[in-house]
């Protein structure tokens, strides 16, 4: 799938892999439509980028997020890249801001897709990309609250897929690993195969030019966070599993 000529609306795209994305769709010919809270820093990402544009939005605001849908207009696709992470043991639980991470990290995909999601079955074509973590195959040590709602936006990818099927909506899922951005810098912990922002951005970028449903990266981190999966809770457990990765 060629992106020239194509507007996609990315959430999520001050900082970070967002902000790498938007340059790299940007260079391979599509137009970006840039939101996220922070205003400043959107506006200076669309003067660096020919025919983007800055649409400041809050995610955890329904009324925000309908104004700025609405000033998108007519979009070819959407990338859901918003994200809030502070790592926290369950002694530690913190009630405010682990919900803070799931009306983010979730609950926010559901504001975006009921905006945008009318007019792609209008049209017949749509092209919807999740941004999720490999934290949301298994519940991992001190991830309260970032895990859960990373599990819930796998598993609402993969109902969209079987939903949608036939419709020419093109739902697909994107699970990174750890990238370095202001949001790892929390973590006290070694990093497993640390990322860069572009790195990521490429990555993502490849995914998006097929229709395949799920990428996760980078193997072989993916792979062993996967197996956990198959393993007997009563091992799984023992194990202490790994750090959650973001």
């Amino acid at each position: 799938m060629s992106f020239d000529g194509k507007t996609y609306w990315l959430v999520g795209a001050s900082e970070g892999l967002g902000r790498a994305l938007a340059t790299q769709l940007t260079e391979e010919g599509a137009r970006v439509v840039l939101s996220a809270r922070n205003a400043e820093r959107l506006a200076e990402l669309a003067a660096e980028l020919p025919g983007a544009r800055a649409l400041p939005m809050d995610v955890t605001d329904p009324t925000s997020v309908k104004e700025a849908a609405h000033a998108a207009g007519a979009v070819d696709g959407v990338i859901y890249n918003a994200g809030a992470y502070e790592p926290m043991r369950t002694a530690d639980l913190d009630s405010a801001s682990a919900i803070a991470m799931c009306d983010v990290n979730y609950l926010g995909v559901l504001r975006v897709l009921g905006e945008v999601l009318p007019g792609f079955l209008a049209r017949g074509r749509g092209d919807i990309t999740l941004v999720g973590s490999l934290a949301g195959y298994r519940g991992l040590p001190a991830a309260i609250g970032y895990g859960a709602s990373k599990a819930a936006l796998v598993s609402l990818a993969e109902t969209m897929r079987y939903d949608l099927k036939g419709s020419g909506i093109t739902v697909r899922l994107v699970n990174p690993g750890f990238i370095r951005t202001r949001l790892t810098e929390k973590n006290s912990f070694r990093m497993p195969m640390l990322m860069s922002p572009g790195q990521a951005a490429e990555r993502v970028a490849r995914a998006m030019r097929s229709s395949r449903f799920r990428t996760d990266f980078p193997a072989p981190f993916s792979w062993a966070i996967r197996s956990l999966r198959l393993l007997p809770d009563v091992l799984a457990f023992r194990l202490g599993g790994p750090p959650s990765p973001h």
